[in-house]
């Protein structure tokens, strides 16, 4: 489909959506939750496409929310609004194929809780995180209570949510909401760089390494060793498995098809 509020291009297997709306630090508006759909499905489809890279036009990642359609919302509207853009944010963090975050700015709100879906996140130098939703007497609804903890823990988790408070990109990383802080200039070529080392590996043992982590943190432990098992043996029966045992007993680089 035609994008209007994003981006989409592809370089090398790796897709790069970009959030485009700068003149409104890229605020997610109904059409630009829509869009975001609708690429997650296009990049999960196409067989060109190994990995994803999302980012934000101009000086934000995501400053949040469209705060002109919140301010007249019903609750019903209120909690449809939040249902849908749970489902979107989730297309990204369910993909198997690894989805990275290049924060290279504000990440505010929605834009936190949609770099949070993403499976890994780097972050400018300049990147500043945080969910400000209480100022506005409110509370997150694409996610942020959820995965805020599961990343930094309850209490971390709290503070940021309870105070609406906004961290730098380097206490992102010490608390554990970012993988890596890199300068402003090579941001995009780090993150590509990641999905890229990624893309290496076994395409299939990446998507059932995804399945099993996502899977499992809703599960108690033993539940979570035993998708990691029926995982495990299912690997066994591929292509891939042997071709990955053959290149490493040959010392080669190993070519794996998918299959």
């Amino acid at each position: 489909m035609p994008y209007h509020s994003l981006t989409l291009t592809v370089s090398d297997r790796v897709a790069t959506i970009t959030v485009n709306r700068p003149e409104k630090l890229n605020a997610l508006d109904d059409a630009t939750i829509t869009e975001l759909g609708a690429a997650a499905d296009e990049v999960r489809a196409r067989a060109d496409i190994g990995g994803i890279v999302l980012t934000g036009a101009g000086r934000a990642f995501v400053a949040g929310a469209d705060i002109s359609e919140l301010a007249g919302q019903s609750p019903l509207a209120a909690r449809e609004r939040a249902l849908r853009g749970q489902e979107i944010f989730r297309r990204f963090e369910t993909s198997p194929k690894p989805v990275v975050a290049a924060v290279n700015g504000f990440a505010l709100g929605g834009g936190c809780e949609l770099a949070m879906a993403c499976h890994m996140r780097v972050a400018s130098e300049g990147a500043k995180f945080g969910q400000p939703e209480v100022k506005l007497g409110i509370a997150p609804g694409y996610g942020g209570t959820q995965r805020l903890p599961r990343l930094v823990g309850r209490g971390r988790a709290l503070q940021l949510l309870l105070t609406g408070e906004t961290i730098d990109a380097q206490e992102a990383f010490r608390i554990g909401l970012v993988n890596r802080v890199v300068p402003a200039e090579q941001l995009l070529d780090a993150a590509r760089a990641m999905v890229g080392q990624i893309l290496r590996n076994g395409p299939l043992a990446v998507a059932l390494t995804i399945d099993a982590v996502d899977r499992g943190l809703d599960l108690s432990l033993g539940e979570g060793l035993a998708v990691e098992a029926g995982h495990f043996g299912l690997l066994a029966a591929t292509a891939d498995m042997g071709e990955g045992m053959r290149a490493f007993l040959e010392k080669r680089a190993p070519a794996f098809r998918g299959a």
